[in-house]
């Protein structure tokens, strides 16, 4: 057998004896599992996929040795887009497996900031009605502003993905985004149970959620009074006010816009932040890099700076930690999504649904 001996990051084929029964094959859903037999008729399984560093391979034997399959060999192999990628990079010089320059994260940074300054200081005052006259129409045009922007920050992750990996295959978008079950932070392997941390998490960020207007956010704008929040810029103050509901009742417009927001909020946000960024921050900011990338989350909150404190903590401490903590963006989209499972509730109520 080939000493199983981590040699940088980079894609790997492992193979064992005996066919991986299907059981098992949820253990090793970062790998491409293939099935075969040797020349001698021997039954052979083939891991392949990308690792990023020494405790995700040995979590990967691990899992094998658990299932008591025996071990081949383990290689590392040449990936099949790695001239595609150089030829696409070749004006940067980089490859996909290194980490972020900071001035190549400032940069990803402005791209997604820019748009939502504009689209909320620019485009939104100068198309949208009367707050007055037709407060339901100037919530119709934020709310399609505000997708329009996040729906950019989608597919803006959707581009980084193509031009480091050089496709857009499903194993190629999982790999890059994090977008695989929390793995053990000591050992690398893959563990249903550490779902359960979502719980805690969970609690935090509504705890986080409900501490933000009345402690750190009425701080900010006490001090700086020029991003106190307009009439329409909580979507959630917005909807209590009686007169609101009144003309909301029926309104299906609305309902959809509020789900398209809530879907790229969700999808846009955590894709760029913690899908994108997060796992290429190390190399500038060492352990902290989770911290950086919620100040950066918070910081780019420009199109609604009132929430910029709440933002920050929200992203250090319930989104970028068990991302980072757990190598898995699925935790933080999870725990993101649940702010939206309130508001449409709400909006149903308004509606007569509910």
């Amino acid at each position: 057998m080939n000493n199983p001996s981590f040699s940088g990051h980079g894609m790997y084929e492992i193979k064992v004896k005996g066919h991986i029964g299907e059981t098992w094959s949820s253990w090793f859903e970062d790998m491409v599992i293939k099935t075969g037999f040797a020349e001698d008729g021997t039954p052979v399984t083939t891991f392949t996929g990308q690792l990023d560093d020494q405790a995700e391979l040995h979590g990967v034997i691990g899992r094998i040795r658990d299932i008591n399959m025996p071990l081949i060999s383990v290689n590392k192999i040449k990936d099949e887009n790695q001239k595609r990628r150089k030829k696409m990079n070749n004006s940067t010089a980089t490859q996909s497996n290194d980490q972020y320059s900071l001035v190549k994260i400032l940069g990803i940074w402005v791209a997604v900031v820019a748009p939502m300054v504009i689209l909320a200081y620019v485009v939104k005052p100068a198309i949208a009605p009367d707050f007055e006259t037709d407060p339901i129409g100037v919530g119709k045009v934020k709310l399609g502003l505000l997708s329009v922007g996040l729906i950019w920050q989608f597919v803006l992750s959707l581009i980084i993905v193509y031009r480091e990996k050089g496709d857009l295959s499903w194993a190629s978008i999982r790999q890059r985004l994090w977008l695989n079950t929390p793995r053990d932070p000591k050992t690398g392997e893959s563990r249903r149970k550490l779902w359960l941390w979502l719980i805690p998490f969970i609690l935090l960020i509504f705890i986080i959620w409900s501490l933000s207007p009345p402690l750190w956010d009425r701080w900010f704008v006490t001090l700086l009074p020029v991003f106190a929040a307009p009439p329409d810029g909580n979507i959630g103050e917005f909807l209590q006010q009686p007169d609101i509901q009144a003309q909301l009742v029926g309104d299906w417009v609305f309902l959809g816009l509020f789900l398209l927001l809530a879907v790229f909020n969700i999808l846009g946000e955590e894709f760029l932040f913690r899908g994108v960024l997060l796992p290429k921050m190390e190399g500038v900011f060492g352990k902290w890099d989770w911290v950086a990338n919620g100040v950066l989350f918070g910081g780019y909150h420009w199109h609604q700076p009132w929430q910029i404190p709440g933002s920050i903590l929200v992203g250090i401490f319930a989104l970028a930690l068990p991302a980072k903590r757990f190598r898995s963006t699925w935790m933080s989209i999870i725990i993101h999504s649940f702010q939206y499972v309130i508001l449409p509730a709400a909006i149903l109520g308004v509606l007569g649904i509910l």
